[in-house]
């Protein structure tokens, strides 16, 4: 790299928990960062959520880097034990980093194209030597153009949800009931959204943090003075087994733990029911406005009035075309990065901490951090985004050393986290659906409210 292109700073894609982690471990090595964020404000994306508590403390959410950066404002981490909201996430943390970041944060910018100055994609010559060439929209919708030594994409996946049909198309129909479906976990406190819900059947499709989430929050509607009559319906590719709810107290992140226990509540308490074994092909409108769920295998559900879609979320690569990515063919995660992460063979315990080695693409100098380096992979952890930047920036810096020390040590789930054979719904209650020995099956007295929920 010319000293001319070393002059240039690393443009980061987001202004949220990594991009915001990666500005700041950048600084911290005298590289000059610059931010671009499509939305207004730092964390836009996390604040779309703000209504859902994280299953990890503040311990877990604030990154080293970030915290020396922080410091001499007078800025004070939050209790590491407590659980805050993605709104207390966004307002107490990322904007007052972003705040200190300053101009090296701009707002309102879209990218929409990266590539090589003068080199498309096919282009070999020199192209390790050229400048980084990055395209965006303000948000007024003049196009500008900037040049960047490196680029980290921290844009995550949050804009991409994944249709509720199982082949990763949108089911027969489910555009055209688009007024009957989300793909997000509601916020029942704010009226409008609580009055959409209440009294109302709800589908429920997923297996994840998002889909206990939903669960717990109807369920709790259901219990209300103004929810009599809320019931869910919890479709599941896979059958129910052991694991299903998560690892319950064998979770290191107890609140992680017990957003699963509060979901098996909502089953046994009998808000909701579970259906397994279903790969949604076609979604129905009935004369009286309700929807019918189809089945890959004929199967038609019980009329509902609501459908929340949490399959999971894909990144969006429109924008790196031109760039020479080395994505898994499965997952759209780095290929180094993909056997550690796959769901349909990751085993029992935690996923092995990574960094600039096991996030390198054919394209130098390029990367994909935090939620967007998953792919379609789910349980990311904010910890793991925060090593990842750290382990890029000391690269950028020359520090081999540094960018290859492990320095994280991830919690483990107590579950496994193998796909298993969901098109049996038998075979994944036998099984644990898993690659090993699911846990023993849980049990509820008084199942605890979902002090935390959410993903991060």
């Amino acid at each position: 790299m010319s000293e001319t292109t070393t002059e240039l700073p690393v443009v980061v894609i987001g202004a949220g928990p990594a991009g915001l982690a990666a500005a700041a471990h950048l600084l911290d090595r005298d590289i000059a960062p610059l931010v671009l964020e499509a939305g207004p404000l730092a964390g836009a994306a996390v604040r779309e959520w703000a209504h859902v508590r994280l299953f990890s403390g503040w311990g877990e959410l604030v990154d080293p880097a970030a915290e020396k950066l922080l410091a001499p404002t007078g800025w004070t981490e939050p209790a590491e034990d407590t659980y805050p909201t993605g709104g207390d996430w966004a307002e107490r943390y990322l904007q007052p980093l972003a705040d200190v970041l300053g101009e090296r944060v701009r707002y309102g910018a879209r990218v929409t194209g990266v590539s090589r100055t003068g080199r498309d994609r096919i282009v070999d010559a020199d192209r390790d030597t050229q400048p980084f060439v990055v395209h965006y929209e303000s948000a007024d919708g003049h196009e500008h153009r900037l040049f960047a030594r490196a680029v980290i994409d921290a844009s995550g996946t949050w804009s991409t949800p994944s249709p509720a049909g199982a082949s990763g198309l949108a089911a027969l129909g489910e555009k055209a009931a688009a007024d009957r479906i989300t793909h997000r976990v509601p916020d029942l406190k704010d009226p409008t959204v609580r009055a959409r819900y209440a009294g109302k059947r709800t589908a429920v499709i997923g297996s994840g943090a998002s889909a206990f989430t939903a669960l717990a929050y109807l369920a709790d509607l259901a219990e209300s003075d103004d929810g009599q009559g809320t019931h869910a319906t919890w479709i599941l590719r896979r059958g129910i087994s052991g694991s299903t709810f998560g690892g319950g107290e064998a979770d290191q992140l107890p609140a992680r733990g017990a957003l699963g226990l509060a979901a098996k509540a909502a089953v046994d308490g009998g808000h909701a029911d579970a259906v397994t074994g279903f790969r949604t092909d076609t979604v129905e409108r009935t004369e009286d406005g309700h929807v019918i769920l189809i089945g890959e295998d004929g199967r038609h559900l019980d009329p509902v009035d609501e459908v929340i879609v949490l399959t999971g979320f894909r990144p969006d690569l429109s924008f790196l075309g031109e760039l020479r990515l080395g994505l898994d063919e499965r997952l759209q995660a780095p290929t180094a990065l993909a056997p550690l992460i796959d769901p349909n063979q990751h085993s029992c315990g935690t996923v092995y901490p990574h960094g600039v080695n096991e996030l390198s693409h054919p394209e130098k100098d390029v990367y994909l951090v935090g939620m967007k380096s998953y792919g379609r992979a789910p349980t990311f952890l904010a910890m793991t985004g925060y090593e990842q930047v750290r382990s890029i920036a000391a690269h950028l810096a020359g520090d081999h050393e540094a960018a290859e020390r492990v320095e994280l040590t991830l919690p483990e789930t107590g579950v496994c986290g193998g796909a298993g054979l969901f098109d049996e719904p038998a075979a994944a209650e036998e099984t644990g659906g898993g690659c090993c020995a699911a846990p023993a099956p849980l049990t509820l007295g008084a199942a605890p409210a979902p002090a935390s929920s959410g993903g991060c």
